[in-house]
């Protein structure tokens, strides 16, 4: 044998969702529930094939001719579609020419496309908000950046911070990179108000910090066109910002990998200077992005009687998330003795905290079969009609 080269490799860390997920599809339990990873789930518990994408496939399975390369920018159909769709079709045709648009690897590798751009032509220093998402740290930090994070939420009383949160923005240093959750803040699910926007808008201008938007819940917030409300805003006052966004959620394509980075640039010129670079970060990395899921999108949005019924179907998936938000509380509030969950009824989108410890959270995993992430995250689409009442009874057992 000749000299070895990786016997000295120790092993990392397994993630700390995918990792519950293999514990859960482990556990022999009957009556488990997974109420951890975030996908979204129907009454059945199962993460639908939407109806408006089996229609796309079946036309592009009749028409397609080729599956030749895409552009190393991807797909400029399904770029402009998802670009009017996340900045209102009023501005992305009246100033597109000056927001790069780059097809990427969802929304993890539309942040890390994001990260080294901004690594190797703006600046080192990325703010994340505490908490937030847990891979935030770890894409940036692979990109070289130093990592810090502003407060963002009282896990003790379960509410969101917004004056410490300004303050902590207000002293940044000018250039800093700050990742915002437009909607559907994740872990927490607490928004902040437009009138809130309005206010780190002015902020962002006056200190001159870079507001770098992670838009991965378009729909399953309040609607399409509310959870878009603090990018437009933004971008309406000419600021130069980054978007990341994902289809993840929104058409159920999890596994097709299908995002976008937008950089909105103050000129065409700067566009097209930035577009050269973000071109070279892809052609260096991957080359150019799969075509499947980006051909799904793009047919979907440019036919009107399917962009219909992808609407439907977003606006069902929101009001099953609402129902059962609602459900849940109404139930555990008036048998709680120990905690207020009132709280819950204020919250936005698939995540939000229940305030459970981690002895809690082990216990119901132990005792119960139930499963979320340590800090007591928990998603609230893996709740149905059936199990409900058995999380309801469960956390009312661990001394909730």
């Amino acid at each position: 044998m000749g000299k070895l080269f990786f016997h000295h490799v120790a092993s990392a860390p397994q993630d700390s969702i995918f990792g519950l997920t293999a514990l859960f599809e482990a556990d022999p339990r009957p009556e488990k529930i997974n109420l951890s990873v975030g996908q979204y789930r129907n009454d059945q518990l199962v993460t639908p094939v939407l109806e408006s994408v089996k229609l796309a496939e079946t036309f592009l399975q009749r028409e397609e001719e080729s599956k030749e390369y895409l552009p190393i920018a991807g797909d400029p159909s399904y770029i402009n579609r998802v670009g009017a769709l996340v900045f209102g079709d009023f501005f992305w045709a009246a100033e597109g020419k000056r927001i790069c648009g780059v097809q990427a690897l969802g929304g993890t590798g539309a942040l890390r496309l994001g990260g080294e751009f901004l690594k190797q032509e703006v600046g080192e220093r990325v703010a994340i908000s505490d908490p937030t998402w847990p891979n935030h740290r770890g894409v940036f930090s692979r990109c070289g950046m130093v990592v810090e994070a502003y407060p963002y939420y009282d896990l003790r009383k379960n509410v969101q911070e917004f004056e410490r949160m300004y303050q902590y923005l207000k002293n940044l240093t000018p250039g800093t990179i700050v990742i915002l959750h437009p909607c559907c803040h994740n872990p927490t699910g607490a928004d902040l108000s437009l009138d809130q926007w309005k206010v780190l808008l002015k902020l962002f201008k006056e200190n001159g910090l870079l507001p770098f938007f992670d838009f991965a819940y378009q729909g399953l917030g309040r609607s399409i066109e509310e959870d878009a409300e603090a990018i437009r805003l933004f971008a309406a006052e000419g600021m130069e910002m980054l978007v990341a966004c994902s289809q993840s959620k929104n058409f159920g394509l999890y596994s097709e990998r299908v995002g976008a980075l937008f950089v909105v640039t103050e000129s065409e010129e700067t566009q097209a200077a930035v577009m050269t670079k973000l071109q070279t970060i892809v052609r260096t990395n991957y080359s150019n992005p799969p075509r499947h899921g980006s051909s799904i999108i793009a047919h979907i949005l440019s036919t009107p009687v399917l962009k219909q019924i992808w609407k439907q179907e977003v606006e069902a998936m929101n009001k099953r998330i609402e129902r059962l938000r609602h459900r849940l509380v109404e139930e555990l509030v008036p048998r709680s003795r120990q905690k207020d969950y009132r709280f819950l009824a204020q919250r936005v989108g698939m995540f939000c905290f229940t305030g459970l410890k981690k002895e809690e959270v082990v216990r119901l995993q132990k005792d119960f079969a139930i499963y979320m992430t340590m800090d007591g995250r928990i998603n609230i689409a893996g709740l149905s009609d059936q199990n409900l009442t058995a999380v309801v009874h469960a956390l009312i057992e661990v001394g909730a």
